[in-house]
């Protein structure tokens, strides 16, 4: 039993963070533009651009920087 709750705490030591720092939250521009009509329904943040999927079932690939759109990328519906 002792050897067990040695082994449970040497784990949660390995484990558990050493007070690293948390990572900063991606900057966002001053604005981000969609087409009209066109809802957000997920975001992510890359190295300089911001993905955003739309209930037009397509991606946005955004600049970080200037919130300009880079490309659009179509969903293509799943095949049976």
């Amino acid at each position: 039993m002792i050897l067990g709750l040695i082994t449970l705490i040497a784990l949660l030591v390995i484990r558990l963070p050493g007070g690293r720092a948390p990572k900063p939250a991606p900057a966002l521009p001053a604005t981000v533009t969609l087409p009209a009509g066109t809802r957000a329904e997920a975001v992510t943040f890359g190295p300089g651009w911001i993905a955003v999927v739309t209930d037009r079932q397509e991606i946005l690939i955004l600049d970080a920087a200037s919130g300009a759109l880079r490309q659009r990328i179509a969903i293509l519906p799943a095949t049976p």
